[in-house]
């Protein structure tokens, strides 16, 4: 597909102006976090990729280093005991996301698309299955982040990332860049803690 290549082309141009523009900001997280917490500034995490291969995200830590691992964090009972100061506000913000422009840049990620899996969220991975949305390069932002995001069921998130798989294109990559910033700028579709309504059943 002629769209991919020209995606990938794009994704390492936006990225690189990115990581420029966003330096200063990187530093002043990176202070936070060690100001307020112990331990690493990275964090690393097994996502899934395109056509189901593993590699490792990367975000800024906001979660003790003692919090349970490969659990989404809509799924603690608890989120709040687990997430330092620094890491609810940049949460709120989505700023923890910014280290996965290298995950961009190395190929894993493309600046749009459906957002990856945790290797162990297997109902999601079936469900994607079925709409052919694990054969397109996994994002860091994509239809079903700006359609619902955490608020959404497994089947019906799936659902969106099919659909975006359906309409792949520059038109559709456009609409999710300035609905993502929108959401952002709401603080749309973030849910800490259990709620039933995003059963993967």
């Amino acid at each position: 597909m002629i769209y991919l290549r020209i995606k990938r082309v794009l994704d390492i141009v936006f990225s690189l102006v990115a990581l420029i523009l966003l330096s200063p900001v990187f530093v002043v997280l990176i202070i936070a976090i060690k100001i307020g917490s112990k331990g690493p500034v990275l964090f690393r995490q097994t996502r899934i990729g395109i056509r189901k291969s593993h590699f490792d995200i990367l975000k800024f830590r906001t979660m003790r280093t003692d919090s349970p691992s490969d659990v989404p964090t809509h799924l603690l009972e608890n989120p709040d005991e687990w997430i330092t100061k620094v890491g609810r506000f940049m949460r709120k913000t989505s700023l923890d996301e910014l280290p996965q422009i290298f995950n961009v840049l190395k190929g894993e990620m493309s600046i749009i698309g459906p957002r990856p899996a945790l290797w162990n969220q297997f109902d999601l991975i079936e469900e994607r299955d079925k709409y052919g949305a694990n054969d397109i390069p996994v994002g860091l932002t994509g239809w079903a982040q700006i359609n619902g995001r955490d608020e959404l069921k497994i089947s019906e998130k799936a659902m969106l990332d099919g659909e975006y798989a359906e309409k792949i294109g520059f038109a559709m990559d456009f609409k999710c860049f300035w609905g993502t910033i929108i959401s952002v700028l709401r603080h749309e579709g973030v849910v800490e803690g259990r709620k039933d309504k995003r059963s993967s059943k």
